[in-house]
């Protein structure tokens, strides 16, 4: 054989001439790269969007499971001591009110903060506010308040001091109690922020110039509360 020939004879060793198969070790070294096409400010919002949600439904749980009602006062009593027309004119008065105070909730406890009482005759105060003690009722609980209310020589109007003069004479007083102040819920650790309350309780007593001490209720004792 001639050099030309075997030259033209392929080495089967070196595949000359022949595509070759890549190996899969030299495939490994060439990692496949994933490009992902999410944009991180969607995906900040879409899980702040889902907390928001979650903790509306925990408040919606825990409103419709504890649900805080408004409190019912109604008045027991009431007694006069003293209540006189001097001129030029001033009204002097010393009572005494008997009033329950009803929590109606279950899982709610009551805090009154800043609670002070004081008496109108006419739509005009006869009586400075008397600030009362802090008060806690528990669930489901009733208090009794009896609260004395004072007013040395208060100036009133001249209408005010003939009406009382009036009423006297026939024998029925017509009188509001009013508790004002602040009141907050509390469930275990959980406690509301503070809310006004306002408590009114117009009452029809049967009254008598000179007479001193408990005095019979002629109307409703329910007092309107709103919060």
């Amino acid at each position: 054989m001639s050099d030309y020939d075997q030259q033209k004879i392929p080495n089967e060793g070196a595949g000359v001439g022949y595509p070759q198969k890549p190996s899969p070790l030299q495939s490994s070294n060439h990692p496949k790269k994933y490009y992902s096409d999410r944009n991180p400010v969607k995906t900040l919002c879409t899980v702040l969007l889902t907390l928001l949600i979650l903790a509306g439904l925990l408040v919606l749980i825990g409103y419709l499971v504890y649900r805080p009602n408004e409190p019912n006062f109604s008045l027991a009593g009431a007694a006069i001591y003293e209540l006189n027309v001097t001129t030029p004119p001033y009204m002097s008065t010393i009572m005494q009110f008997t009033v329950l105070a009803r929590n109606p909730n279950r899982r709610v406890r009551l805090d009154y903060d800043q609670l002070s009482a004081l008496v109108y005759y006419k739509s005009q105060p006869i009586t400075p506010p008397m600030m009362q003690p802090p008060l806690v009722q528990k669930t489901k609980s009733t208090v009794i308040l009896s609260p004395v209310l004072r007013g040395a020589s208060l100036p009133v109007s001249v209408e005010v001091a003939n009406g009382l003069l009036m009423d006297e004479f026939y024998g029925v007083v017509a009188l509001r109690l009013v508790f004002v102040g602040k009141m907050r819920y509390r469930a275990g650790i959980i406690k509301t922020k503070h809310y006004d309350i306002y408590v009114k309780c117009d009452m029809m007593v049967g009254y008598k110039k000179g007479f001193s001490g408990q005095v019979p209720l002629l109307s409703s004792p329910d007092c309107p509360v709103d919060v």
